[in-house]
């Protein structure tokens, strides 16, 4: 079989170029060429106007709800917006030794006990390799096959052959296609091999699964419309020597993007974390000044995690900031904020901030925590730990409201919580579990002088 023939095309400008260069000879950009197929113009047919589509009013058009099977996995239920969607392409995000092939591989064993033909490609292990994993895992379903293959053709056959309802690849930069002269992991043979797994999907109504490198940046290796053509983007997350991992939805056209999935990595595979503030407050027993407990959302769920500070005198003339689990730039704005309108002198002071349990929080509601955990170290204020607080602070250090507190007080208050310091504004309406303490302030001078 001849090869097709390719070429070079800009990104930055539309350039083509018979080979590649390290510069694009029109616009200037570098490494801007990438590998495409070269593919022939049809020859022109006459087009029957009218034949083939034909405007609808939107009331005139049927939705069918779009058909889902669980995964017995609720954590990735969760994520995926009530389980999988039939013909959906799924790509799946993370560091090598996170946990991804075990994830899937324990996906697809549920599946298949559902009597669901299930499919996985290894791409980087043969067969027997996969088959140790699996009795590690205690995996073992007659309808869950496994074949090694790295060819993008043996792969459609082996899927119209068997018709499996699950499909998943490991990994997608493994695989290749001959008809392009570029090594596997290539852009041009990455987005190549994404685009006939698309087709694949939406022609079979397969549900596919595709694992993903990811660069040094964080970011899915290959190019950034392999995001664009899957229906969801999934990140896991985590830190080798951390037993919790994170699965977290960055796009997701069939569900919401603000959810995430907690798991704990053990010898038997990943296990569910069903309440991860029990997980996260596991050690909040001991009050000591600079803990400060914030509900936040992760989604439809409210997370309780403890937020630590560390301020202490400086030793050189420029004091450090560091914040580890929020922006960066939210911990030197408030501290401003305290200077400011507080007066307090941290102007000679370096400042720890750490969001424990390694979850990442970015909603304003957790400002007036930043603010009472710096200050609670600074002037050794000890927060009650049964205590939580939250809301949004102004530059001038009003306290703004914020949104689902009511949810974030029930969630409290089932976790034992008795005390919670919120927005004056979130007051009206505001229903209280019996034996809950809620205070309303306005402004964050009115916060210390509560526990002053």
């Amino acid at each position: 079989m001849s090869k097709q023939k390719t070429r070079f095309v800009c990104q930055n400008c539309g350039a083509i170029s018979p080979k590649w260069l390290g510069k694009c000879l029109d616009c200037g950009a570098w490494n801007s060429l990438v590998e495409e197929l070269e593919t022939k113009p049809e020859k022109a047919q006459t087009l029957n106007i009218g034949s083939e589509t034909k405007p609808l009013r939107l009331k005139e058009i049927v939705s069918d709800h779009e058909e889902r099977y669980t995964t017995k996995i609720k954590e990735l239920d969760i994520v995926l917006g009530g389980g999988l969607v039939k013909g959906s392409l799924i790509l799946v995000g993370g560091d090598p030794g996170i946990g991804k092939s075990t994830l899937l591989l324990q996906v697809a064993s549920n599946i298949a006990s559902q009597k669901k033909t299930v499919l996985y490609v290894s791409g980087e292990e043969s067969v027997k390799q996969t088959k140790l994993r699996a009795q590690r895992l205690a995996v073992d379903n007659d309808d869950l096959y496994i074949v090694s293959e790295n060819n993008i053709d043996r792969i459609k056959f082996h899927v119209e052959q068997l018709k499996p309802e699950v499909l998943i690849v490991d990994s997608i930069q493994t695989v290749y296609n001959a008809e392009i002269s570029s090594a596997p992991g290539s852009v041009s043979q990455v987005r190549e091999a994404t685009n006939q797994f698309m087709n694949i999907a939406k022609k079979f109504g397969v549900c596919t699964f595709l694992v993903g490198h990811v660069t040094k940046q964080g970011a899915i290796a290959g190019p950034k419309v392999l995001e664009h053509m899957v229906d969801t983007v999934l990140y896991f997350e985590g830190e080798g020597h951390n037993l919790f991992r994170i699965l977290r939805a960055v796009k997701n056209r069939f569900g919401s993007t603000n959810e995430i999935g907690v798991f704990e990595m053990s010898s038997h595979g990943l296990l569910e974390v069903e309440n991860p503030s029990k997980i996260f407050l596991s050690n909040t027993e001991k009050t000591s000044a600079g803990s400060v407990i914030v509900p936040a959302l992760e989604g439809t769920r409210t997370v309780l995690v403890e937020m630590q500070c560390l301020v202490s005198q400086t030793t050189y003339n420029l004091p450090r900031r560091m914040a580890i689990g929020i922006d960066f730039n939210k911990l030197v704005l408030l501290t401003a904020v305290l200077e400011k309108k507080i007066g307090m002198s941290l102007y000679s002071q370096d400042i720890y901030l750490n969001v424990v349990g390694g979850v990442s929080i970015d909603e304003p509601s957790a400002d007036l925590a930043i603010v009472m955990a710096v200050a609670s170290s600074f002037r050794e204020i000890i927060v009650p730990n049964d205590m939580i607080i939250f809301g949004e602070v102004g530059l001038t250090g009003e306290i703004r409201a914020v949104n689902q507190v009511q949810q974030r007080i029930n969630e409290a208050a089932k976790m034992g919580f008795k005390k919670a310091i919120i927005p004056h504004g979130n007051l009206s309406g505001l229903e209280k579990p019996p034996g809950f303490t809620v205070v309303g302030l306005k402004h964050v001078d009115e916060m210390l002088k509560y526990f002053l």
